[in-house]
């Protein structure tokens, strides 16, 4: 790089010191000219393919890493789906492949890649030592210009456009005001040290300023009491102490590189190994880690300067990458009205953050922080699913009606609060409450619910790094119950394993299908210590009153009985011991496998309740994965098929004299709602935002009009019974909103 000569000689001797170095047939650079990777340099392929093998962002192995911004590791490059063969490069014998991009601003400059003759899969410490010469690579070739970042900025820059972007719901409302970077990239400029003690120094004192301001955070008054929050940060914190972290860096740091070029390699490799794991639990603490990293990048570059310290002056829409929790509590919250991820997840940190500050979210906008320029105004509409950027004045029009009617319908449910879910014939329905956090319990008194008919126990395990100790369980059950204020409460036992992966759990096996696997009460009954410890913090909090418990995903009878009989060996403990314990305890069963359906006869004398989980129950009905958007709309939750077969389990409750509830998004929703009422149900738990909703759907409808119409509908062959049941609400007078 030092060297005099042009900027050709100098990468054709790169490439050739690369294949040398790794006993390398083939070592080439593409390059980034004009929206094309072209071949720039090469070492094994022909020469005549430099300057004219070109290839788009779509296409080919290499057009795959700068697209994802990730490297490749192939034995068998052929064998890979994105493979593209180019004659002219003369690439006929070669079978292994690996590469690395080019990236600077998080944008790949070009890709850096090797090949052998022999089948082989290439070491971490190849992959590494490739990502660190591409590093030194971006830092040259954007001092040459070889890549034209300005031309890639300026087209950027045109789309100056109204522009609507789709993305997943993470934290539901509606939400307006300019857009905000999190963080301005921070580009490290030089790459290669020239005083290696120097740089550890840096590192050392930059990871003593951070651990000292996550110490001061985790002490801010509003999350500084017990809870979600104390665990989320608790598990932070502990990656940011973490002596293998930092003692990577200053491995990296030998090598000769300088310290910020050494975080961000470290960040690099961290973020493939993870992602490698497909393991959810690592998934979403990637996003932990990828903030702990830019934030220690921030302080040893000298460059505190995201949004958050810089201050919010107006009303502000956050725009990042991703988001770690600490980042988002640093923000003032009289201006952040809303955050815009390019990546998140439902269940990672920062959205149970965002939940408990109630603030909207939304995640999986690919490529926004290329559409979206520091200052657009936005609406950020969760309803929809929905970001508007530079929206035209007939889209504000409609967003600030949307706002205005969402505050009318709240003032309008707000008048529900005290009275009774009474139909026009006078039958009782009971609106209970889904939760699951603790910052969820404040909707009972919002609401004015019949009590919580699910309580989701396993977030407490999902946030936590170990296994929640039994006296954090019970001070979380003991917590629900006082907030209950003697209304029932439903605990459904830990529903984890499968897609809710944690780390002190794993299975042997990989699952390809996790939400039918190793899950729930399956892992309880074979890890029967977890639900021994469960069971004994559950009775502790439910000393002195009733104890309403659930098991989840019981296929047969037998696994029932097992749970209830590890939950009576511990009250058994509890009264060989005069020990204080629950009053009564009423045991029942969420069905969600369609199999119970036809054990019913063996299970209902045995339970006191049955609460049917409509999400996994409907998607295993119709072999239709829920979490996959292409399968969202092609299924109706009311078809004919799914309505009889709820019927058949609702009557056999009904007929056993044992109450049955509804659980899920179904019993949410206001036209579903009045069907599953039409069947016979006469107790919903759901979300605390459907409460005023479903509550005026129920004080408009005459159930048995409503009866008889499903009965009518249910016994035809073909019948449209959505159409058939808006028709049958715009008779009756019932907003269906």
């Amino acid at each position: 790089m030092a060297s005099r000569g042009s900027v050709q000689a100098k990468l054709n001797q790169v490439v050739q010191s690369i294949a040398e170095a790794m006993a390398s047939e083939v070592c080439s650079i593409y390059l980034l000219r004009d929206g094309w990777l072209e071949l720039y340099a090469t070492q094994g392929l022909s020469q005549d393919a430099v300057h004219v093998t070109r290839l788009a962002l779509s296409e080919g192995l290499v057009g795959n890493i700068a697209r994802n911004g990730e490297p490749l590791n192939l034995a068998e490059a052929r064998a890979h789906a994105d493979f593209a063969y180019r004659p002219e490069t003369g690439e006929d014998l070669f079978h292994s492949f690996a590469g690395v991009p080019i990236l600077r601003r998080g944008r790949a400059l070009g890709v850096l890649c090797v090949q052998h003759m022999e089948p082989r899969q290439y070491e971490d410490e190849e992959i590494e030592a490739l990502q660190t010469v591409a590093m030194v690579l971006a830092e040259m070739i954007a001092n040459t210009r070889l890549v034209d970042e300005e031309s890639l900025a300026k087209a950027r820059a045109q789309n100056t456009g109204a522009v609507r972007l789709a993305g997943t719901r993470l934290v539901d409302g509606l939400a307006r005001g300019v857009a905000v970077m999190h963080e301005p990239r921070i580009v490290i400029e030089h790459t290669v040290a020239e005083d290696i003690d120097a740089e550890k120094q840096r590192v050392r004192a930059a990871f003593q300023t951070m651990r000292a301001q996550i110490d001061r955070m985790m002490s801010q008054a509003e999350f500084g009491g017990p809870g979600e929050h104390e665990e989320i940060l608790e598990t932070y914190k502990m990656f940011a102490f973490d002596e293998g972290w930092s003692r990577r860096i200053n491995e990296a740091i030998e090598s000769g590189l300088t310290a910020e070029a050494a975080i961000e390699r470290v960040q690099q490799r961290t973020r493939v190994t993870m992602r490698n794991t497909k393991d959810p639990f690592f998934l979403e603490r990637l996003h932990d880690l990828d903030d702990l990293a830019n934030r220690l990048l921030r302080i040893v570059s000298g460059k505190m300067g995201t949004a958050a310290q810089t201050g919010l002056t107006q009303d502000t829409i956050l725009i990042a990458r991703n988001l770690g929790p600490a980042e988002l509590l640093e923000y003032d919250r009289r201006f952040l009205k809303g955050v815009v991820l390019e990546e998140g997840s439902p269940t990672a940190h920062v959205t149970i953050l965002a939940r408990a500050m109630g603030i909207p979210m939304l995640g999986r906008i690919k490529q926004v922080r290329e559409v979206v320029e520091e200052g657009d105004p936005l609406l950020l509409d969760g309803s929809n699913d929905s970001l508007f950027v530079r929206p035209a004045p007939d889209v504000v029009r409609q967003f600030e009606a949307h706002v205005a009617l969402r505050q009318e319908r709240q003032a309008a449910y707000a008048k529900l609060r005290d009275l009774p879910a009474v139909t026009l014939d006078g039958q009782r329905i009971e609106l209970m409450m889904n939760a699951g956090l603790r910052v969820d319990l404040g909707g009972l008194d919002v609401t004015n619910a019949d009590g919580i008919g699910l309580f989701r126990t396993e977030f407490q395990f999902l946030v936590s790094a170990t296994l929640p100790r039994r006296e954090a369980q019970t001070r979380l059950y003991s917590a629900v119950l006082k907030a209950a204020e003697g209304k029932p409460v439903i605990f459904r036992t830990v529903d984890i394993g499968g897609d809710k992966a944690v780390p002190y759990l794993q299975h042997d096996v990989p699952e390809e299908n996790p939400a039918m696997g190793w899950r729930a009460l399956r892992v309880a009954l074979e890890r029967r210590g977890l639900l021994k410890v469960q069971a004994r913090a559950l009775l502790d909090a439910a000393a002195g009153q009733p104890l309403n418990l659930m098991f989840p995903m019981v296929t047969e009878p037998w696994e029932f009985e097992a749970a209830r009989e590890i939950v009576e060996e511990q009250l058994a403990y509890l009264r060989s011991r005069g020990l204080p314990q629950p009053t009564e305890i009423h045991y029942g069963v969420m069905m969600e496998v369609p199999a119970l359906a036809y054990r019913l006869d063996a299970l209902l004398p045995n339970i006191d309740f049955l609460s049917i989980g409509t999400n996994d129950l409907i998607q295993f009905l119709l072999a239709a994965d829920r979490s996959n958007p292409k399968l969202a709309d092609r299924y109706d939750w009311v078809s004919p098929g799914i309505l009889r077969f709820l019927k058949f389990v609702i009557d056999q409750a009904n007929a056993a004299r044992k109450t049955v509830s509804v659980c899920g998004e179904m019993g949410g929703r206001p036209l579903e709602a009045l069907a599953l009422l039409g069947l016979g149900v006469r107790r919903l738990s759901i979300t605390q935002a459907a409460i005023g909703p479903i509550k005026m759907v129920v004080r408009n409808a005459h159930l048995g009009r409503l009866q008889a119409l499903m009965n009518q509908l249910l016994a035809k062959p073909e019948v449209n019974i959505r159409r058939e049941l808006q028709a049958f609400a715009e008779r009756e007078g019932i907003t269906l909103q």
